[in-house]
């Protein structure tokens, strides 16, 4: 079981993001499940969601300890939670980052996704929202398909800027 941990800030689009990668992962013949974990959290309180893929059907509906891919859709929260907390060693770390970031012992991967969202005007109550552009990046890295990701965006979304968005960041992410 691949096993993926986002971390965001409520109102950054963590949980529809764990949505669409779920989705993305059935389209590619997989079975998945996402479940976000927030209390009364408000607008820019850490959020965190979890998302499962399997070649069998998950029946686990937890939160992921030991992820083996962590996604921080805000940079900022690596000073305030512990990102890496349970990572598997030599587990990927996707971060929303115009610089290129290094996590010692872990494959490291930047995109500016907040970039992506402000050139698309996917802004929301004045924040960028990074869901679906993070679905192009999480494509670029192999974990679904480009394909399956753009079928996932579309179901939820009708707006063409999120696809663009997805697009963008399968481009701009390095690896």
């Amino acid at each position: 079981m691949f096993e993926v941990r986002i971390h965001s800030r409520g109102g950054e689009g963590g949980v529809t993001a764990a949505r669409l990668l779920a989705i993305a992962a059935i389209r590619d013949g997989k079975y998945a499940s996402a479940c976000p974990f927030y209390g009364a959290e408000r607008r820019g309180a850490p959020v965190v969601s979890f998302v499962r893929i399997d070649d069998r059907p998950v029946r686990v509906y937890s939160q992921i300890r030991t992820p083996d891919l962590v996604v921080v859709l805000d940079a900022s929260l690596v000073g305030v939670v512990d990102v890496l907390s349970g990572l598997k060693a030599g587990g990927t770390i996707l971060i929303n980052s115009a610089h290129t970031r290094e996590f010692a012992g872990y494959r490291t991967c930047s995109v500016d996704l907040t970039g992506i969202a402000l050139r698309e005007n996917l802004i929301m109550a004045g924040s960028p929202i990074l869901d679906t552009s993070v679905l192009g990046a999480l494509a670029r890295i192999g974990i679904i398909s480009q394909n399956s990701a753009k079928k996932a965006i579309t179901e939820v979304f009708t707006d063409e800027r999120n696809v663009r968005a997805a697009d963008a960041a399968y481009r701009e992410v390095v690896i």
